[in-house]
């Protein structure tokens, strides 16, 4: 198990056909040898486990990745669940490169994203 830094990019959408490389989300969090997050290594230290987000014409934020009281993950960037976006299945999902991820934004919007790295 090891911390990594992951890529995530917009993959193809309607809007998107293409995906589009200027939508984007670094996390770090610690991934074990299957490449699922390791629970008890985010239970000893939850605070490395960040967010960046890159979105073209708006200020980019940052954050961290946090586990939903009652279960499941988001993206949080202040206090409160109003901004959080959650991520489906972080606990059951391998994290690798090329595979994808679902995003909801705070609005309730759906997106979904490529690993397009996975280092550390």
């Amino acid at each position: 198990m090891s911390w990594k830094t992951i890529r995530l990019e917009l993959a193809r959408t309607p809007e998107f056909p293409n995906g589009s490389p200027g939508r984007v989300y670094l996390l770090r969090l610690p991934l074990d040898a299957e490449g699922r997050i390791d629970p008890v290594e985010f239970r000893a230290d939850p605070e490395l486990a960040t967010v960046r987000r890159y979105w073209p014409n708006e200020a980019d934020q940052t954050g961290y990745v946090i586990r939903r009281p009652g279960g499941g993950w988001a993206l949080s960037y202040a206090v409160g669940d109003d901004d959080d976006e959650a991520i489906f299945h972080l606990e059951t999902h391998p994290i690798r490169l090329g595979e994808y991820v679902t995003i909801t934004e705070a609005d309730g919007e759906q997106f979904p994203f490529r690993v397009m790295r996975c280092e550390g």
